[in-house]
C-alpha cells in the first residue's frame, strides 16, 4: 500500500483574498509532503505529527503560532493524536508557550500513561520534553488589533464566536494511512476567538475531534468544539463507516446528524479508510483541505 496524508484547516467561512487563498493551498499541500515523507521513513503517527506540525508553525492557521486569544489575551493551546495501532491517545489542553502541541500530546501518548494532561501540568511536560517557546512567538500586532476589535464587537453586544468560526475557520488536523496499513489521527487548535481562559474543545478529546483505528479509518474534526463534542463527531463517522462500508457516506451521515442536530455552519471532517480512501464533508462554506499519495496532491479552499 501507499501511504495516503489527508489534511484540514478548518471548515467555515474563507471568505479571502486570492494572496490570502493562494498561502492556504500552498500550506496544504506543503504539510502534505512533509506528511508523506514521514510515512515512507516512518509511520502513519510520524506522517499525522509532520504534517499537523507543519501547520502550526506555518501561523496560517488557528493552531499553534498562528492561534487566537482567549478573552484575557492570551493563547492557549488543544490538541491530540491517535495511533490507530495501539488504539492510544495521547492530548493537551489550555497548554500555553509551547513549540509544537501536536508534537507534546504525542509526547503524552508515548511517554505517560494518561490520555489528556492539562493548564500547568501540560507545560511542565513541555519543559521536560524540551518543547517549551518564547511566548512573543504566539503573539503578532495583527492579532492584537483584531482582539481589540472583537473585544469591542462584544461589548456592544454584537459579537459570538460562532460568527467569528464562519468567518476564520479553525482547527488544523491530518489523518493518515501507512505502507503497512496502520492509521493514525492528529488535531491542533488554539480554540476560539474570546474563548474563556480554561475552555477546551474537541481536538484533544479522542472520538470528538479525532479518532483512528487499525482496519477502519482515521478521522479529525474541524468547526465548533462544542458541537463536535456533543455529536462526537469523529467516533459518529466511525460507527458510519463500520455500518456502510464507505468512507464518504460516512463521513456525510456524521456531518447530517450534527447539522440536524445543532444547525449549519457548524462542523467538517476529513476521513481515510484501511484501503486508503480519502474523504471529507462540511456544512459550512467551505473547508481548506487537501489528500495526497506519492507523485500526487490535491488542496482545495
Amino acid at each position: 500500500m501507499r501511504p495516503v496524508v489527508v489534511v484540514h484547516g478548518g471548515a467555515g467561512q474563507w471568505r479571502v483574498d486570492e494572496r490570502r487563498r493562494q498561502e492556504v493551498k500552498k500550506t496544504l499541500a506543503d504539510a502534505i509532503s512533509e506528511g508523506l515523507l514521514a510515512a515512507e521513513r516512518g509511520s502513519a503517527l510520524d506522517a499525522v505529527v509532520a504534517a499537523v506540525e507543519h501547520m502550526e508553525r506555518s501561523g496560517v492557521f488557528n493552531a499553534g503560532y498562528g492561534s487566537v486569544y482567549a478573552i484575557d489575551g492570551r493563547v492557549y493551546l488543544d490538541a491530540g493524536v491517535m495511533d490507530g495501532r495501539t488504539k492510544r491517545a495521547g492530548a493537551v489542553a489550555a497548554v500555553e508557550d509551547v513549540k509544537s502541541a501536536v508534537r507534546l500530546a504525542r509526547y503524552v501518548l508515548e511517554n505517560t500513561d494518561h490520555v489528556i494532561i492539562s493548564g500547568e501540568g501540560a507545560k511542565l511536560l513541555a519543559a521536560k520534553a524540551g518543547l517549551l517557546d518564547s511566548a512573543h512567538r504566539f503573539y503578532t500586532e495583527e492579532k492584537n488589533q483584531r482582539f481589540q476589535e472583537l473585544l469591542q464587537e462584544a461589548m456592544q453586544g454584537r459579537w459570538h464566536y460562532k460568527k467569528v468560526v464562519r468567518l476564520f475557520g479553525d482547527t488544523v488536523g491530518a489523518v493518515a494511512v501507512d505502507r503497512d496499513g496502520n492509521l493514525a489521527a492528529a488535531t491542533s487548535t488554539g480554540g476560539v476567538w474570546l474563548k474563556w481562559p480554561g475552555r477546551i474543545g474537541d481536538s484533544p478529546i479522542p472520538g470528538a475531534g479525532f479518532w483512528a483505528e487499525n482496519g477502519v479509518a482515521a478521522f479529525s474534526a474541524t468547526g465548533i468544539g462544542e458541537v463536535i463534542i456533543m455529536s462526537m463527531l469523529s467516533l459518529r463517522a466511525r460507527d458510519e463507516f463500520l455500518k456502510t462500508g464507505e468512507i464518504t457516506k460516512a463521513l456525510g451521515n456524521a456531518v447530517a446528524y450534527a447539522t440536524e442536530a445543532y444547525g449549519p455552519d457548524t462542523v467538517g471532517i476529513i476521513g481515510v479508510d484501511h484501503r486508503g480512501n480519502p474523504a471529507y464533508a462540511y456544512n459550512t462554506a467551505a473547508m481548506a483541505r487537501g489528500w495526497g499519495k506519492q507523485g500526487e496532491i490535491y488542496v482545495d479552499l
